[in-house]
């Protein structure tokens, strides 16, 4: 006993023994490299590693497309360009529905190769590969890697040529002025005097954490683990065996006390199998393939299709069960051993016998759990589903009189089944539609979606109220019970409320599940939101003017998810009509291409940057004070630059969006 009391406090330990990610991305690992192909010829080497789920766009994209890799060289001397950058790696092509265009990427691995004529004795090239990465979540800024090489050419060249660009010399003559202090520096440049440009990291660490957001999810997973638990113990294969096993720990021994503790015994060895099968998928597939699920299209058209199987196998086509002679040996063995590990084989038992009913509940946590992202969310679902499942063993234990107070077993234990099949099946289209948007199929437009969880839920709803049969049901002409007409009312009041959304209605309710408004091809729903300002210096002196909090988008044009969340969140009429009234909104595009009047160059991390463009400055601003580099991005701050709010990653729960928006309000109002 003390033993297994050990174990599960260790798996326990290991479940929570994580902490949570940094908001700074590097998911894209760049090394470089010169190569002489020849006396008269080098090659300077981009190569790269991808983190799984990230990708990065190849050359030539089109100008209104996300961000091409783009070769920038700012010192020239004695060298001298041939042709364009070059790439070697698979280059991925699919059309994307945001865009209207096929973007060409590369994923896992890239290599970018630019070739260069020596023309003098001597040589020195100087500059940077630009490039952006995306995954299906979140965009990087348009990001550089820089290049510094010098060699000798041919003993016959002339002397190297005494020039650089332009664009150079004009960095030259900033770097000079250039000190050690970033933000001071960036401050100077914007002209700022009141501390705008001051970071506050700390101070917005602090408040995600105050969200507990990372343990918010966990309690999210833990509960949904629980309910699944609780149905499967009112199903066929587990709710009949609970008075048996009961029955037989409280009369195979003389001490009751031992009976129960036996009967308490049985119940941690369900916790503990569980919680063993949901820590084993994390090893298997590992931390990274796990947060990878939630992008990778192949997977989610898998998981798509096996709760297609498990909603199927609930409705009665068939039965899923393994191996009989699986079984039989784990049995067997049960009763040829005693002590511990006979309670504990009895328990691994009720695992398999119990699997045509238990399987597809925990297939669809697994799925779901999986594809959040969340690195321990099996374990912490299956410690769920686990301590449900066990709890009736160990309560009927303790209050023998209630077994004789239980619903006897019936035909309401086939009704969960098939209710549970209608939402496997309603769940599955949320996996298809992740591949249909990432693949740009166009086949599950937001109106097909709502098509068809309008005929689930309804079919859902007439089946609770009698009016749809399927054969595991029998014969029975019996009235569905009350609380089951009730349920199925519901469930067709939820049908006709999301008949709206075939024009373009909001549906906030599935706006979290549905694919994003512009994929809809028939909206008569118009409630854009625009930003009043692409500047952050002039909407912070606008916000300061008229009293209101500054709602800082980073976006990019380049950025997918931006248009995501625009689409999907911003057209929400709460979200809008807050956006438009109550907040100064502005937009900071940080793979915007104009040049500034002058290059910046700065400090950071150790190593000096040069800011270009309008961009570089904005991404500089969203890394140096807010201590992020991903977009979407939102942050609320006052006048002063002060975060009021925490932060918001792209997530299209329209009312965790809300609430975002109204604690920054509130703080704002203190």
């Amino acid at each position: 006993m003390k033993q297994l009391k050990a174990t599960f406090i260790t798996l326990l330990l290991t479940v929570f023994a994580v902490t949570a990610a940094a908001q700074m991305q590097d998911p894209v690992h760049f090394s470089v490299s010169q190569k002489k192909v020849s006396p008269t010829e080098i090659e300077v080497l981009f190569t790269a590693k991808i983190d799984a789920g990230w990708h990065v766009y190849s050359t030539g994209m089109p100008s209104d497309g996300p961000t091409s890799a783009t070769i920038h060289t700012d010192v020239a001397q004695g060298v001298t360009p041939v042709g364009g950058l070059k790439h070697r790696g698979k280059e991925i092509s699919q059309y994307d529905n945001m865009f209207g265009m096929n973007l060409r990427y590369f994923e896992n691995n890239v290599t970018f190769v630019q070739k260069y004529k020596i023309t003098g004795k001597t040589y020195h090239v100087k500059g940077y590969l630009e490039y952006g990465a995306c995954n299906d979540e979140m965009c990087m800024p348009p990001t550089s890697v820089e290049f510094d090489y010098k060699g000798e050419g041919p003993a016959d060249a002339p002397e190297a040529a005494e020039e650089e660009n332009e664009e150079k010399a004009d960095t030259a003559a900033t770097a000079d002025t250039a000190t050690a202090d970033s933000a001071a520096v960036a401050a100077a440049e914007v002209g700022d005097t009141t501390g705008l440009w001051t970071p506050v990291i700390d101070e917005l660490q602090a408040m995600n954490g105050d969200q507990d957001t990372g343990e918010q999810s966990m309690i999210y997973i833990f509960l949904m683990g629980l309910v699944g638990g609780l149905l499967a113990v009112f199903t066929p294969c587990v709710w009949p065996i609970i008075p048996m096993t009961v029955s037989f720990f409280l009369k195979r021994s003389k001490d009751k006390k031992k009976g129960i503790r036996d009967a308490i015994t049985y119940g941690a060895s369900i916790v503990v199998i569980y919680l063993v099968l949901g820590l084993a998928i994390t090893l298997i597939f590992g931390a990274s393939a796990l947060n990878a699920l939630s992008t990778n299209a192949v997977f989610n058209i898998f998981f798509c299709l096996l709760l297609v199987v498990f909603a199927l196998s609930f409705f009665g086509w068939f039965e899923l069960t393994l191996p009989s002679s699986w079984t039989n040996k784990v049995d067997n063995k049960a009763s040829s051993t005693s002590g511990l590990l006979s309670i504990f084989l009895m328990a691994f038992t009720l695992t398999l016998v119990s699997f045509s009913c238990t399987g597809p509940i925990i297939g669809f946590l697994l799925v779901e759990v999986s594809t959040s992202g969340n690195i321990v969310g099996p374990a912490v679902g299956m410690l769920g589903f686990a301590i449900a499942l066990a709890l009736p063993f160990t309560l009927f234990a303790l209050f023998p009189t209630w077994l004789k107070q239980a619903p006897k077993s019936g035909g309401w234990m086939n009704t969960i089944k098939i209710v549970l099949g209608f939402i496997e099946l309603a769940f599955a289209l949320k996996f298809f539609s992740v591949a249909d948007l990432a693949y740009g199929w166009g086949l599950l437009d937001r109106e097909v979606f709502l098509a068809l969880w309008i005929v689930i839920f309804g079919m859902l709803g007439l089946y609770l109220i009698g009016k749809l049969k399927f054969k595991s049901d029998g014969d029975s002409t019996e009235a569905m019970p009350v609380p089951c007409i009730m349920l199925g009312l519901i469930s067709l009041a939820f049908s006709i409320y999301m008949v709206p959304g075939l024009w373009g209605a909001p549906c906030k309710a599935v706006s979290a599940f549905a694919p994003p408004m512009n994929t809809q091809d028939f909206n008569l729903y118009d409630n854009e939101v625009h930003p009043r300002f692409t500047n952050y210096e002039q909407a912070m002196a606008a916000a300061a003017a008229e009293g209101k909090p500054v709602m800082i988008d980073f976006t990019g044009f380049g950025c997918v998810n931006c248009r995501k969340m625009e689409a999907a969140v911003w057209t929400d009429p709460q979200v809008a009509d807050k956006l438009n009234n109550d907040f100064v909104l502005v937009s900071l595009y940080v793979d915007d291409k104009t040049p500034l009047d002058k290059p910046i160059e700065v400090m950071e991390n150790g190593k000096k940057r040069t800011l270009r463009t309008i961009g570089d400055k904005w991404s500089y601003l969203q890394r140096n004070k807010f201590g992020a580099n991903a977009q979407p991005f939102y942050v609320i701050i006052d006048s002063n630059g002060k975060p009021l709010a925490g932060s918001y990653s792209y997530d299209e729960n329209i009312s965790k969006y809300t609430e975002f928006l109204d604690k920054g309000l509130k703080n704002y109002k203190k």
